[in-house]
């Protein structure tokens, strides 16, 4: 059986990984450092929506070499860029020609968390994959007694890792369920053979409780298949070869996932001539004006120059914070504005006056710290309620995203703002559904606009359709 041959090699791998640093020595090195993000890889899975947990897998003892170039880093980060939720790697060597090097490189390259996917038969190797950074680690029932389950996942668990424990049959569930795992991964490929039947995880589905998340794995390759696992609550879907083979990974999870409404898009904090006609290239819903302390404030002359030379379809906003409201609106009409964005302490009286003075749309920018902050603002008469990081000493371009699982079932439409860039665009689009987007500094190098990355934004996007 190819997975025991598997394991056997694995055996002597880790042998020899311990003589070069024992089991002790790699203990104290991953107890000495602290895990800033534990159990990420269990929280991104716990969506709404199903999941895709993206391969980069150079080979498979089924399928030979699936890429000889394999340039694992850029698979990695473009995995990222089209909304993955997470990336597993292979790092086993013989049969699959992985490497721990292919998963250090990828966990500091990108943000989202990575799955070590080897044969975990030693808990050296749990240790070895926080080293490496992982964020989750994989643990086979049919390689594993019970005993070895729950001590694995119980080490895993102090260092913040998170388990997928893998199952292909109603009895390996159950063993999976008596050793407490949170995550449970069906594998539709049965491995005595290497047959595939996608059905095998819908037909294992109620054998898992709806708190623990369930993953189906192998074989999945249409937006049918990826459908069908939504309509019987499977949480993700793990997909290797069919992302492997694709040359435009955003344009393949789109068409798996299925398409997004588009949402529109604003470039805030523009302050050179040269970003009007970055944007008239694009052609973006809205160019963002700063009218208030920040390294992206403009003047006002500045500011009329830059319209005029902005394409007509694109509307403008202006952004104060606590400015006098005739202040405001005196800006508004000098420069004609489509939009005045409230980024301070402005009140529901404050919004009113300056909507009925100006005649322009108003939004209303809300810093977000918790939930409390969106029920405060619900109800608001502002045309538009946007949604930024909450930060103490700035009132946006934070450069920093927050939680948008607080904005799931808000009614109204909305604009989501703070940390937005080419790498988590795409998630924050399908996760929270947004009537409108606003990037600052994730369109930016040095403080700058950047025509790339501008461009790299808007390709992206319009390639969810």
């Amino acid at each position: 059986m190819i997975l025991q041959e598997i394991a056997a090699k694995t055996r002597l791998r880790v042998e020899k990984c311990k003589i070069q640093k024992p089991l002790e020595e790699i203990k104290a090195e991953v107890l000495s450092k602290k895990n800033t993000r534990p159990f990420l890889f269990e929280q991104v899975l716990s969506s709404d929506d199903l999941s895709f947990i993206c391969e980069v897998k150079k080979a498979s003892p089924s399928k030979g070499i699936i890429s000889r170039d394999f340039p694992y880093l850029q698979i990695a980060v473009d995995y990222e860029k089209a909304g993955a939720a997470a990336v597993s790697v292979l790092t086993e060597p013989e049969f699959f020609m992985g490497s721990d090097n292919y998963l250090r490189e990828i966990a500091a390259a990108v943000d989202i968390p990575v799955l070590r996917k080897d044969f975990t038969i030693d808990e050296y190797q749990i240790y070895e994959a926080a080293l490496l950074g992982a964020g989750a680690v994989l643990l086979i029932c049919a390689l594993l007694s019970l005993e070895q389950l729950q001590h694995f996942r119980k080490t895993a668990d102090m260092l913040g890792l998170s388990c997928l424990v893998e199952a292909h049959d109603a009895v390996e569930v159950d063993k999976a369920l008596a050793a407490g795992a949170r995550v449970i991964g069906v594998n539709n490929r049965d491995l005595r053979d290497f047959s595939v039947d996608i059905n095998n995880s819908i037909k294992l589905r109620h054998k898992v409780p709806d708190n623990i998340i369930f993953i189906s794995e192998s074989g999945i390759k249409t937006a049918e298949d990826i459908e069908h696992l939504r309509k019987n609550n499977v949480q993700a879907a793990l997909i290797g070869e069919t992302l492997m083979r694709s040359q435009d990974k955003v344009k393949e999870l789109t068409r798996l996932y299925g398409a997004v409404k588009m949402p529109r898009v604003k470039f805030c904090g523009i302050t050179r001539m040269e970003d009007a006609d970055i944007l008239n290239m694009v052609q973006p819903d809205y160019a963002g004006f700063i009218f208030a302390p920040s390294k992206r404030r403009i003047t006002l002359s500045l500011a009329q120059s830059i319209k005029k030379r902005l394409a007509l379809s694109i509307d403008t906003v202006g952004v104060f914070v606590n400015e006098v409201p005739k202040a405001i609106v005196d800006i508004a009409h000098a420069l004609t504005l489509d939009v005045i964005q409230l980024h301070g302490d402005e009140t529901e009286e404050d919004i009113k006056q300056i909507k009925q003075a100006s005649g322009c749309d108003v939004w209303k920018a809300v810093r977000v710290k918790n939930s409390g902050d969106i029920e405060k603002w619900r109800n608001s008469s502002a045309d538009m309620l946007l949604f930024d990081t909450f930060c103490d000493k700035l009132a946006g371009g934070t450069g920093r995203s927050f939680d948008w699982s607080v904005l799931r079932g808000l009614k109204r439409p909305f604009v989501l703002s703070g940390g937005l860039r080419s790498t988590n665009i795409v998630r924050a689009i399908r996760g929270v559904d947004p009537w409108g987007v606003d990037i600052n500094s994730g369109a930016e190098v040095d403080d700058i606009k950047d025509s790339a990355k501008i461009k790299e934004i808007m390709t992206i996007i319009r390639r969810l359709k």
